[in-house]
């Protein structure tokens, strides 16, 4: 789990439910152990991790709340590298349709690479809670620099 190393944040924040919440280990979905995110209730909440580098990203893990479940439904997955509008521009890897109540559940997104991942609800209304967000993956081979070829070697 990769998340740990990110920086946490989200589009706003109530009841002490701070970002980090969800990425610091614990999986506890009863919200008063404050293990748990919660985001103001509004139009689009979001959170969203930034990686200190790229990861191919093969899944991303959630352990939703034991009570209001139904507040992650039709939330949507983003992985990419924009740092714009935190990431709510980034492709997406996956809809979470609904997650059981004090739950986790697991979400493919093999393929996928990026320093930025984002959790965000689309609707006039709504309010954002998570207890765990993992990512797995591996680092993205990095892009060279600088290369040249001598004598039909590459030396970087």
């Amino acid at each position: 789990n990769v998340a740990p190393e990110g920086i946490a944040s989200q589009s706003s924040t109530a009841h002490l439910g701070v970002a980090s919440r969800a990425v610091d280990g614990n999986r506890d979905p009863e919200y008063s152990h404050e293990s748990c995110t919660h985001t103001v209730g509004g139009p689009n909440p979001w959170w969203s991790l930034l990686l200190p580098v790229v990861y191919r990203v093969t899944t991303v893990s959630i352990t939703n709340r034991n009570v209001a479940s139904e507040r992650i439904n039709n939330a949507e997955i983003l992985i990419g590298n924009s740092l714009e509008n935190n990431g709510n521009n980034n492709p997406r890897c996956a809809v979470i349709s609904s997650i059981p109540s004090g739950g986790t559940k697991t979400f493919n997104c093999t393929g996928m690479t990026g320093r930025m991942l984002t959790v965000k609800i689309s609707t006039s209304f709504g309010i954002l809670t998570m207890c765990e967000l993992e990512v797995y993956g591996e680092l993205a081979a990095p892009s060279p620099s600088f290369s040249a070829v001598v004598m039909g070697r590459r030396v970087a």
